[in-house]
Parts: C-alpha cells; structure tokens; sequence
C-alpha cells in the first residue's frame, strides 16, 4: 500500500484499532503524543512528534504508511481560527 493508495477504509480501520487499542491499555501517560497507526497490520508507534514516529517505524524496517493522531485529542491539527 503506498500513500497514493489510502483510502478512506484505511482511516477507518486505523480508528477502529485505536479504539480498540484504548479498549485494552491505559494510554492516560501518552496524553499530546503522536500515534502513528498501521491499519494493515494494527501496529501503533508512540512518539512526541510525527517525526519521531516514522523513526521508530523505519527503525522496525516498516515502510507501512501511516494514520496519525494526537492522543487525548479528537483532531491531530486543527489551523486557523475563527473571525
């Protein structure tokens, strides 16, 4: 699968093993880290930045393209703001 080829049952699946994962581990000390999300293979890599995530990732010898989110936070970015 290549970024090209993401699709949005990839997200879903992505937030489907993140709830899941929430499910069973207390993820309470992660709060404003980074979740990178394999939705192919359910793997998750925490990490304090999107960077750092993929470092881990590469460190693995995956090149799984990933889905990311900011624990404890219903969006990963949110820009602008409201006028």
């Amino acid at each position: 699968m290549t970024v090209s080829h993401w699709t949005e049952a990839d997200s879903n699946r992505a937030r489907e093993i993140w709830s899941e994962h929430q499910q069973h581990h207390d993820v309470s000390e992660k709060l404003g880290q980074t979740a990178g999300i394999d939705p192919a293979s359910g793997c998750i890599w925490f990490g304090e930045s999107i960077e750092d995530v993929i470092a881990q990732r590469d460190a693995d010898d995956s090149e799984a393209p990933l889905f990311f989110i900011r624990v404890g936070s219903a969006t990963y970015y949110r820009k602008g703001g409201h006028r």
